[in-house]
């Protein structure tokens, strides 16, 4: 009998293998507009978009940030991504005994202040209390709905006043080639800061965690009109994105290596520890398949915003087999393969 091993949690092949072998599987199929079985960032049910995270994130605190602003950030982003608004958060808090109310309070006030932030108000919740010893520390479920906006439907009507878009919300599977690759800034900062601050590396002092909710951004983008897919490069990192666009798009996707921003503290860290930078998860990044025509315009939407300052157009999709070809700094090209899981553990 087979074991659940951490990497069937941490994003990638092996985890998108057990989902679809040990959960998926045992529930029914429903009609509905985007399905569980799409394995997109939410699913949308009567125009209703819903969306839900575990986060397990060791330690709760490290440099950029906590569990509580991760909570929020990410549930907040995977309503965004699809294209929707999000309206309301539900948290679900399992705390270990023994654990000190000084860090409930920290962790909850962090969550306030993030829900603060984005907008996105705290609305319901649940609380529960584990023996010492069976749980570690503090584990976060939160939830989120959202609606479909106008300035989705805008930007909609933009990208099909170029060509058509299959599905009207920005889903993984509407990529075509000829459609321009951004991501809002740089990656690996959140999975390399946290892993360092952990194992005591060292790396943190110059690089910090990216948490962020990245909503009011997304709507900048959305506003000029023409993203047709987006998605928050998490567990696996941007590697992980690319190809799960690939796949459900199935198209190539030419990346060129030398404009995916990477800061040198990241990049030096990785190096030392033999970790694929594009494989280590971020929580304040997205990246956007965007019609060539609006390309230009959304890049100077995203840098106008702090969230975005640092976007760059890093490739495109083109006519070929499902796969990422990354054209190296040297100017060779390699496969730029799908992570087996994220490299870092409990990121997220």
């Amino acid at each position: 009998m087979s074991k659940v091993v951490m990497n069937d949690g941490a994003g990638g092949e092996l985890m998108q293998e057990f989902i679809s072998k040990h959960i998926t599987s045992h529930f029914p199929k429903m009609n509905t507009e985007i399905p569980l079985d799409a394995l997109d960032d939410s699913a949308v049910v009567d125009d209703i978009v819903f969306t839900i995270d575990g986060h397990t994130v060791n330690p709760l605190f490290f440099p950029g940030g906590d569990i509580g602003r991760i909570a929020i950030s990410g549930t907040v982003n995977d309503i965004s991504v699809m294209g929707a608004k999000p309206l309301g958060i539900g948290s679900s808090v399992v705390l270990e005994e023994g654990l000190d109310s000084e860090i409930v309070d920290k962790v909850m006030e962090s969550m306030g202040q993030t829900s603060r932030e984005c907008g996105v108000p705290v609305v319901t919740g649940d609380t529960k209390v584990m023996g010492a010893g069976e749980l570690d520390k503090m584990v976060i479920t939160t939830s989120a709905i959202g609606k479909r906006p106008d300035y989705l439907d805008h930007d909609m009507e933009v990208a099909n006043s170029y060509r058509k878009v299959d599905n009207r919300w920005c889903t993984d599977s509407n990529t075509r080639p000829g459609d321009v690759i951004i991501v809002s800034g740089y990656m690996g900062d959140h999975g390399v800061a946290l892993l360092s601050f952990r194992e005591g590396y060292g790396f943190e002092s110059t690089v910090k965690s990216d948490v962020q909710p990245l909503n009011k951004m997304i709507e900048k983008a959305l506003r000029v009109g023409g993203v047709v897919a987006m998605k928050d490069p998490t567990r696996g990192g941007l590697a992980n994105t690319l190809n799960e666009w690939a796949g459900k798009s199935k198209c190539q996707l030419d990346i060129d290596e030398a404009s995916i921003p990477i800061r040198d503290g990241v990049e030096n860290a990785c190096e030392l520890l033999g970790i694929e930078p594009l494989n280590i998860g971020n929580e304040g990044k997205c990246v956007f398949s965007v019609v060539p025509e609006m390309a230009e315009q959304v890049l100077s939407a995203l840098r106008a915003t702090p969230e975005g300052k640092d976007a760059a157009i890093i490739g495109r999709a083109v006519d070929g087999p499902a796969r990422v070809v990354l054209k190296t700094e040297v100017g060779g090209k390699r496969i730029l393969e799908p992570p087996s899981g994220d490299p870092v553990p409990r990121i997220c």
